[in-house]
Formats: structure tokens, C-alpha cells, sequence
């Protein structure tokens, strides 16, 4: 009688801990929680941001484009540009090998639609050469005529510009020799384009120029100047 007695006790024991028990599983119509969304409220150095400028008219274009980088402290890349402009000041190129700046300037009077508006603006102070505007206009003849911007050029009219803005810009010399090359394989591995010490070098805005390849000796940093005078 003791032995059934402690056997139903063990068996009722038993059962009650497998009513207890918790079902395995995740329990019917759960679902995962959403995560919250990641919010970028900064803008990367390398962002490029498109805008539309409208120059008015009478201003000077290339002023008007070097006034805003100096300002902003960026870089702007033009795009195309839709609009007139009037008595144009163009550098046509050099029937030598003088190279960049050395052709001669020619005056183009009178009132001409934009067909192209390339090229790029940099806030002072900026390397020689390596920013500039370049222009191709038809007449109204339908003459065409273009060249490097070589003076002031006044809108004769509304001139909408679509340009891209940018914060940083690597310089690399090419062609890369062997030796350049292994050095620059070398950083890149290291940190993926070091950024060095830039304004120490060329006495530029750190938020703008980097460099990975070019010794400092590449290029010589002059007092900015408005473009439209370069």
C-alpha cells in the first residue's frame, strides 16, 4: 500500500510539472519588432549636391559662380547652362605649344545664346590651371564660336546654370610612375586615400583639398583672384 501510495504521488507530481511547462516556440501571432529607421543628418565630404543657379541679368557669370564657392567654401562643377550672353571675351587655343592661357584673347560683340557651359570653380586660393570655364555660343548668323573664358561674361539675359558642388577633390599626377605607384599602392592599403595635411602644404581649406599621390612641389598656390579676370 505504501508503494502505490508513493507511485501515485511521483505520478501526480509528473503531470503537474507538464502543465507548467511553457510550449516551445514563438507563441501564435507574434512578429518581429520594426527597427527604427537610420537617419543620416549629415552630409558625407565626398557628397556631390546638384543645384540650378539662375544668374540675373547684367551680372557677370563667372563672378557670380566664384563668388558662391568662396562663400560656401566648395567647389562647383558646371554642368550646362541655358541662357544669352553679350560681348564675350574668349581665349582661343594656341597655335604653339605655349600651353594652357597662352592663346590669344578674342572680343565677340554683340548678343549670343549659350549652347555649352563646362568646366569647374574653385574658392581661393586654388592650383593654377586647374579650374576654368569653357563656353561654346552660337551667333546670330548661326555662327558658332567657343574657347576658354578669358574675361568678363555678362548675361544678357536670365542664365540658369545646372552645376554639382562638392567639398573634397584628390589631385593624382599622370601618368603614375613605378615608383609612385608602389607608394600609392602602399597608402591605399594603409587608408584607403590618406588625406594628408593639406593646408600645411598648400594653404588650402581642409574640408576641400585631399591628396593621396602628388608631392607638394606639383603645385604652386597663388592669391585667388575672380575668374573672370584669369
Amino acid at each position: 500500500m505504501a508503494g502505490s501510495a508513493d507511485l501515485s504521488a511521483i505520478t501526480s507530481k509528473t503531470d503537474e510539472q507538464h502543465a507548467v511547462r511553457r510550449p516551445r516556440g514563438r507563441p501564435a501571432g507574434s512578429k518581429n519588432k520594426p527597427k527604427p529607421p537610420i537617419i543620416i543628418t549629415r552630409d558625407s565630404a565626398n557628397t556631390l549636391r546638384a543645384h540650378a543657379m539662375e544668374v540675373s541679368p547684367g551680372c557677370d557669370i563667372g563672378e557670380s559662380l566664384a563668388s558662391f564657392a568662396r562663400r560656401k567654401q566648395q567647389g562647383i562643377w558646371v554642368l550646362s547652362a541655358a541662357g544669352c550672353v553679350s560681348n564675350v571675351m574668349l581665349r582661343q587655343p594656341s597655335p604653339s605649344s605655349g600651353g594652357p592661357g597662352s592663346g590669344p584673347v578674342v572680343t565677340l560683340h554683340g548678343r549670343f545664346e549659350i549652347l555649352s557651359l563646362v568646366g569647374s570653380v574653385l574658392p581661393p586660393p586654388a592650383p593654377p590651371g586647374v579650374a576654368g570655364l569653357a563656353i561654346y555660343l552660337v551667333g546670330p548668323q548661326g555662327q558658332v564660336v567657343g574657347g576658354s573664358i578669358a574675361g568678363p561674361l555678362m548675361a544678357s539675359g536670365p542664365v540658369v546654370i545646372m552645376a554639382a558642388t562638392f567639398m573634397n577633390a584628390t589631385f593624382d599626377r599622370l601618368p603614375i610612375d613605378k615608383e609612385e605607384a608602389v607608394v600609392a599602392a602602399a597608402t591605399h592599403d594603409q587608408h584607403h586615400h590618406r588625406v594628408m595635411g593639406v593646408p600645411d602644404i598648400y594653404g588650402a581649406p581642409q574640408n576641400l583639398f585631399s591628396n593621396a599621390t602628388v608631392p607638394p612641389d606639383v603645385y604652386t598656390w597663388s592669391t585667388g583672384r575672380p575668374l573672370s579676370k584669369a
